[in-house]
């Protein structure tokens, strides 16, 4: 989907996606110390504000002007500042090694994409920062509920870990989420890396 259709997409329904972070978002990052952090395709930036609202100085990046604003006023009514930039992360260029924190969570594009996108990413990733990714695995195909229906946008932890150049894994695992409603958990990928630090 192009920026247009995902501009008319947010703009058909007060949320598209939950006000709360994602499980994994809160699981893996919650024991870090509060620095400078990027969200990648951040949407409605639920997990940006979340982010935020620790003390985090956060970056959220999104092609949807629609999301750009939806976060932006949801932010404001939190009472927390978030720098909202409105790009497309294909072609986004953050500063290398400007972020303790790197958050890529449901960007789900072609391989040969997904693999840029992360390693420009990774890039971005400080001495001593993590990096966070978390997407619909491919199993959920057969096995879980929810996320794109082609195989070929789905993530693999393999896939995830070999575009991640210069960081050390720390967790990569094919994990379960509890979906409501729904009688089977879906299925997501969930790699958490981390950029050697600096010898003093």
């Amino acid at each position: 989907m192009d920026s247009a259709a995902w501009d008319a997409r947010y703009a058909a329904q007060e949320l598209v996606w939950s006000a709360e972070p994602n499980r994994f978002v809160v699981e893996e990052l919650s024991d870090l110390p509060p620095g400078r952090a990027l969200d990648v395709a951040a949407g409605e930036g639920r997990n940006a504000i979340w982010l935020a609202s620790r003390g985090w100085r956060v970056t959220a990046v999104d092609f949807s002007r629609v999301a750009v604003e939806k976060g932006r006023r949801i932010a404001a009514q939190r009472g927390v500042e978030v720098e909202w930039v409105v790009a497309d992360v294909r072609t986004y260029r953050p500063p290398a090694g400007g972020f303790d924190a790197v958050l890529v969570a449901y960007l789900h594009l072609a391989p040969d994409e997904l693999a840029s996108v992360l390693r420009t990413a990774a890039a971005a990733v400080a001495p001593g920062g993590t990096m966070l990714v978390v997407g619909h695995d491919r199993s959920n195909l057969t096995e879980g509920v929810g996320g794109p229906q082609d195989p070929e946008l789905l993530y693999t932890v393999e896939g995830v870990v070999a575009a991640l150049p210069g960081l050390r894994v720390v967790r990569a695992e094919r994990a379960r989420r509890p979906v409501p409603g729904e009688p089977r958990d879906a299925l997501d990928t969930v790699v958490r890396a981390v950029r050697p630090a600096v010898p003093a």
